[in-house]
């Protein structure tokens, strides 16, 4: 029975490089590519965008999380949260084994941030239990940080069975460190860095990680190794680092 999973976090900033200088969407597919991992939680994915594709010759056909996954990641599930004149973008999961079900959540704290919780249900070979994987990208204010986590738990509460594996993952623009405080307190997750490292992992700016904005949350694992992937060439491709964590099911 397969019994360890490789996950890996990405605000993808919408495919463009620092300041939407360039399209980087090529080299950030062979980079994930290179990463190997089997399942990835990415946000500020575009599902369509009609100026960029008229703009940039090597702009897509296809939505960028069918793109990114091509023949690698089999199965994929989008969450369009902020919808414009232009087109659409949100949060997207990558997974190497069938996604049996899904559904996102509209969490948005005010019309002037949208923003979302891509859950799957995941079936991996041999377990006995489904995987459950939440994308998540919060708000930048603390105020509807705390609303949205508790949308969160209560989602947790209603829908991830206690006995099911489940990682949350993504973009919690957390610098001022409360996610652990509902997560890891009320519903016995363990966050992946801190478990390693004995905090979360400075994510933010790729270049030279000084805040700690994304987290990887776990249940029903025991994490072996996790790791920051920034510098080359990981900041050429967004203003985000990479985070990637090795696990091994309870």
């Amino acid at each position: 029975m397969l019994n360890t999973l490789h996950i890996a976090t990405y605000n993808i900033h919408k495919g463009f490089s620092h300041f939407n200088r360039r399209v980087v969407l090529h080299q950030l597919r062979d980079s994930l590519r290179a990463l190997d991992a089997d399942i990835i939680f990415l946000q500020e994915v575009v599902g369509f965008h009609k100026g960029h594709a008229a703009r940039f010759e090597n702009w897509p056909c296809n939505p960028q999380y069918e793109f990114l996954a091509d023949s690698v990641w089999s199965d994929f599930a989008y969450g369009k949260n902020a919808v414009y004149n232009e087109g659409h973008h949100g949060n997207a999961i990558l997974s190497r084994y069938p996604i049996m079900r899904w559904a996102n959540l509209d969490v948005s704290a005010h019309r002037f941030e949208s923003r979302g919780l891509l859950h799957c249900e995941i079936d991996v070979p041999g377990w006995p239990e489904r995987l459950h994987c939440i994308c998540v990208h919060l708000g930048l204010f603390k105020r509807g940080q705390s609303q949205q986590l508790q949308v969160l738990g209560q989602h947790i509460e209603q829908l991830v069975p206690r006995q099911a594996p489940l990682v949350i993952a993504g973009d919690f623009n957390d610098w001022r460190e409360i996610a652990s405080r509902v997560l890891v307190e009320r519903f016995s997750l363990i966050e992946a860095f801190e478990s390693t490292e004995g905090r979360a992992a400075r994510s933010y700016p790729s270049a030279l990680p000084l805040f700690r904005l994304d987290r990887i949350y776990v249940r029903g694992f025991q994490v072996e190794k996790t790791q920051v992937h920034r510098g080359h060439p990981w900041s050429q491709t967004s203003d985000h680092a990479v985070l990637s964590a090795r696990m091994t099911l309870r």
